[in-house]
């Protein structure tokens, strides 16, 4: 299944614990509903929601379609992801990022294809993949159309088939709606266990016996138990049969879900520490690993040609990022010596996690030092993927950002933004540009950061849900003196992390502040802060309306907010 227990979240920072609880407390949570004694649902009442009220879970009946919709499961999501994304656990390393989402997309487009996307979940699901900072070897999916892909995840795969056939899974979690399947088959076992419960004290009363009383209570939760169990393999298997046709029809080759298979089942045989939590939410049994290579009979091998060396690099960051400890970061700056047999691919990767971990240690020399190695290496090559020159080119242009050369790294990322021109790979670029301009000082600052505002503009415009990037843009633009639109960057921002009267405060202040004049003359900025202030406002009553009267615990936080003015007297 796509849930955690309890006991595999305890490693996890808080806000990410409690909102991945909140998920298992929706889709079977076995052990933690049922381990202490009879199947009850998990109290989600007083999990919170973003703007700090408890949040109501829907009434759920025995039809998931009917009674737990996609328009629900969608706000579900969001809420959950609200809390997860202000969790310091996500992270939006745009480098990482934009290759998982290189990853993610074909998959996507191969399930539409396909037809495992309906029109309602193809227009309110998210489908969208995001990083967790955390190196145990993990993924899961979350209601609405999101998937959570560990750092210790990618860093473990050899290959982008197989990170691609863990996301092709949980894609498939999410398409044939396992999470709302679970809630429906949940009741159904929990009235299966009160029914062994209630026969239990019959049981009792009758005989006087407490030995029987016990028996048929453990009698009623067994059964309860093994229907979920049931329940999960079927799901189970249904993911990884739809998983594998997904594979190769986005372009993958489907082998690599065997071999990813077989790789976590030999790594957890030689080191069962706790770090595969994957594992335990999706059992590896012998009838799975089987019908994975049965698929393999006859089948052609896809794309058998695509280049080894950019997965590996991902590989190599996401080892230096998910353990920034000083002793980690010393053991991956360290180039081991050369084993036989380790071709270029490796040694690039180890000279690119040696660059990336020296320069967060901030020996910056050094850093340099193993960029050049690593550009020098790829250069010997016959053909050099473009792909991974472009990672080295922004690998130095980081390295420069940390060394304090921002004038250098943004020349570098100027460069880049010329040789890969693709539209799809502009966001590290974006991201990258707005921090070095924010840092630069002299007299170019002011153009940078123009320059910087303008593109973030144009990015927003194109990807309203990229809460980065409104955060940057605001940055930007209160450089620049731009009060107005960083107010409202800023409250959009606030927005995508949950914080509703955060954003409001933010978009109220630009209001005042176009009103007094003090702004300048931004009619179109102003204009823009009214709507969407009316449309929040608007979202504020209705949210306060729906959890009778009150939407937090702050001061002044109440249902007889006038328009977000004042509070009445």
């Amino acid at each position: 299944m796509t849930t955690k227990t309890l006991e595999h979240l305890a490693p996890l920072p808080h806000r990410l614990a409690r909102a991945l609880m909140l998920t298992a407390a929706l889709a079977l949570p076995v052990q933690a509903s049922l381990s202490q004694g009879a199947a009850q649902p998990v109290d989600a009442g007083a999990a919170p929601v973003p703007d700090g009220s408890p949040l109501r879970l829907p009434a759920l009946g025995e039809s998931a379609a009917e009674d737990f919709n996609v328009a629900t499961e969608r706000r579900l999501g969001d809420q959950i992801m609200a809390e997860i994304r202000r969790d310091p656990a996500y992270y939006d390393d745009p480098v990482l990022l934009e290759y998982l989402q290189s990853l993610w997309r074909p998959l996507v487009a191969a399930a539409r294809a396909r037809g495992d996307i309906d029109v309602d979940t193809g227009a309110q699901f998210a489908w969208e993949a995001f990083l967790v900072r955390d190196k145990s070897v993990n993924a899961f999916a979350l209601p609405g159309g999101f998937v959570g892909v560990h750092l210790g995840l990618i860093a473990l795969t050899a290959t982008r088939d197989k990170l691609a056939s863990v996301l092709a899974h949980e894609l498939t979690h999410i398409t044939q709606r396992h999470i709302a399947r679970g809630i429906a088959n949940q009741q159904r076992q929990s009235l299966l266990s009160m029914a062994g419960m209630i026969l239990a004290l019959l049981a009792a009363s009758r005989s006087n016996n407490v030995d029987m009383a016990q028996a048929a209570v453990m009698g009623g939760q067994a059964a309860a138990i093994q229907g979920q169990l049931n329940f999960s393999r079927d799901m189970e298997r249904e993911a990884d049969r739809i998983g594998y046709a997904l594979l190769e029809r986005g372009g993958f080759d489907g082998a690599g879900m065997a071999a990813m298979f077989e790789m976590l089942d030999q790594a957890n045989r030689l080191n069962d520490n706790g770090a595969y939590p994957y594992l335990r939410s999706h059992p590896l049994t012998l009838e799975r690993q089987s019908e994975a290579r049965l698929r393999l009979q006859g089948a052609p091998s896809a794309n058998p040609a695509v280049s080894p060396w950019l997965h590996l690099l991902m590989g190599a960051r996401a080892r230096v990022l998910m353990d920034t400890s000083v002793v980690a970061l010393r053991r991956l700056q360290e180039l081991p010596a050369v084993r036989a047999g380790q071709g270029a691919p490796e040694r690039l990767a180890a000279l690119y996690a040696s660059a990336l971990a020296s320069s967060l240690l901030r020996e910056h020399a050094l850093a340099g030092q193993r960029g050049r190695e690593a550009r020098a290496l790829l250069a010997e090559q016959a053909a050099p993927d473009p792909a991974v020159a472009r990672a080295l080119w922004l690998l130095d242009a980081e390295a420069r950002m940390a060394a304090g050369d921002m004038a250098g790294a943004l020349q570098r990322l100027a460069d880049a933004g010329t040789r890969w021109p693709d539209a799809q790979a502009r966001r590290p670029l974006l991201m990258m540009q707005a921090h070095a301009a924010l840092q630069l000082t002299g007299a170019a600052r002011e153009a940078a950061l123009r320059q910087a505002t303008e593109s973030l503009q144009t990015w927003v415009a194109a990807h309203p849900q990229d809460a980065m990037a409104w955060l940057l843009l605001g940055n930007n633009a209160e450089a620049l003196g731009l009060r107005l639109r960083a107010l409202r960057a800023h409250a959009e921002s606030r927005l995508l992390v949950g914080d509703l009267t955060g954003a409001l405060d933010r978009l109220r202040s630009g209001r005042n502040l176009a009103r007094s004049g003090a702004a300048g003359q931004d009619f179109i900025e102003a204009s823009i802060i009214d709507a969407r202030l009316r449309e929040l406002e608007a979202r504020r009553r209705a949210l306060i309306a729906e959890r009778g009267g009150r939407i937090g615990d702050r001061p002044g936080d109440r249902a007889d907010r006038d328009d977000g003015d004042a509070p009445r007297r």
